[in-house]
């Protein structure tokens, strides 16, 4: 190599050094942006190019960029999807059982134990003094009271149900929206590798969003060609390359709505069902119906079965008594469909009210307060159903911790080779800095010596 090729080695140097300092500045001012993986510059050193003039060993010609490498771990990165899709379908669960279970107000003055308490104990009043206006009505408040609790449960857990339901479209246009963008950004990768420009920072905003699809429908990723990625939902293709295929939401509006049918997710070009994981996956299981396990529905469900047996039990005792004015007893409760918003006291005082059996008798008053209390009770049924889903409620409570403990514990083994290290990335300025100082020095080293053999050789002694 000529004297002259020392001044392209230099220079060479002095690339490689400003591309590394233009790295380290990238990865220092982005240190801070969520997703952000940081980068390294890649070099290759420049062999010695000889020829038949070449005398003796050559150095070689420098060093060259051989590219911008993106720190990231592509198994890392798959099991924060994995585990973002777990946490995502365990934490809506959790989320709507936790609603549900602070809308049943046990224990409590509020809930319904509290009330079958109370009317128990308003019957046995009536028995204490039948016929008396005071304990009648008593009696005729705490029957509405209980009423208007059964009904306000169902409410809720209609209301828990079309929360949920909405909850459905919302996420399945977040879902296409996502999965669009996805495929916009494969294009762009896709046309940037084939440019040679840097495509780093679009593959840190398309992880992002696949990550958010992992965690929405349970969608892994499989990489292709072109630094592509398409993102697989159920087997099939939520994103294809630079194709993005749009997800609907189909089913009843609400709980009350049969003809809708069960709420589920499709594709919207073909109609078929789609068998999604993460959120998407657990939304639709809250809403399905009490034959599938759905918890929603059983609990409005629940409510129903508990008017109706309390209306036919108070009926059927009350019916059989006398009335203070002789008359044969008629139903206490009338009760339509759904049961627990229409359960209604007809009695309108103690009139109203046959509290037992001819003349001064409170035999029926009697029979109806030992209803409550006992095995097989509408109270204990109550009592048994608010255990059963305490439980469940924090089942799916302790799932959602340990999804979140594992989506965590994934996010930070990720962040631990991925994320910017200000330390590092100080030692690495600090190196590139004296790196390009130290190329300049050989640069200007070899162009005095070009100076002394150009201008300064022949004129020794003149």
């Amino acid at each position: 190599m000529s004297t002259f090729g020392g001044l392209n080695t230099a220079y060479t140097g002095l690339v490689a050094a400003r591309r590394g300092l233009d790295v380290v500045g990238q990865n220092i001012v982005n240190a801070n942006v969520d997703g952000y993986t940081r980068q390294r510059v890649t070099l290759g050193s420049v062999e010695a190019v000889g020829n038949r003039f070449s005398t003796g060993a050559a150095a070689g010609q420098g060093v060259s960029v051989t590219g911008i490498a993106r720190l990231g771990d592509v198994m890392l990165d798959n099991q924060v999807r994995s585990t973002a899709g777990a946490y995502g379908h365990a934490n809506v669960r959790a989320t709507s059982f936790s609603r549900l279970e602070s809308s049943l107000r046990e224990p409590g003055e509020g809930g319904l134990s509290a009330r079958f308490d109370a009317f128990a104990a308003a019957w046995q009043g009536v028995a204490n003094q039948p016929g008396e206006a005071a304990p009648a009505a008593v009696l005729l408040g705490e029957a509405k009271a209980l009423a208007s609790r059964i009904a306000a449960g169902h409410d809720e857990a209609s209301a828990e149900w079309t929360r949920v339901r909405a909850d459905v479209d919302g996420l399945v246009a977040e879902v296409n929206s996502t999965a669009a963008g996805v495929a916009e950004l494969n294009d762009r990768i896709r046309k940037g590798a084939a440019q040679g420009v840097g495509v780093n920072e679009l593959v840190d905003q398309r992880d992002r969003l696949a990550a958010s699809l992992a965690e929405l429908t349970g969608a892994s990723v499989r990489h292709g060609e072109g630094g592509m990625v398409d993102v697989v939902v159920d087997g099939n293709s939520l994103v294809a390359g630079t194709k993005a295929h749009a997800l609907r939401a189909e089913g009843g509006r609400s709980m009350s709505d049969t003809e809708g049918g069960p709420v589920r997710v499709t594709w919207a070009d073909s109609g078929r069902s789609v068998a999604a994981g993460g959120e998407a996956g657990g939304l639709v299981s809250l809403l399905a119906s009490v034959r599938d396990g759905g918890p929603i529905a059983s609990a409005a469900a629940q409510y129903d079965a508990l008017a109706t047996k309390l209306a036919d039990a108070v009926n059927r005792l009350h019916a059989s008594g006398t009335a203070p004015d002789g008359s044969q007893g008629a139903p206490f409760f009338a009760i339509g469909a759904p049961p627990a918003t229409t359960l209604t006291v007809l009695p309108t005082g103690a009139s109203g009210i046959a509290a037992g059996i001819g003349g001064a008798d409170a035999s029926i008053a009697d029979r109806i307060a030992d209803l409550f209390g006992g095995p097989g009770s509408v109270d204990e049924d109550w009592s048994s159903y608010v255990t059963t889903f305490a439980a469940a409620s924090k089942a799916a409570t302790s799932s959602a911790k340990l999804a979140q403990t594992a989506a965590t514990n994934a996010l930070g083994a990720q962040a631990a080779g991925a994320s910017v290290d200000m330390d590092e990335e100080n030692i690495n300025l600090l190196m590139y800095q004296q790196a390009y100082q130290a190329s300049a020095r050989v640069l200007s080293a070899v162009d005095e010596a070009l100076d002394t053999l150009i201008n300064r050789t022949g004129v020794v002694g003149r």
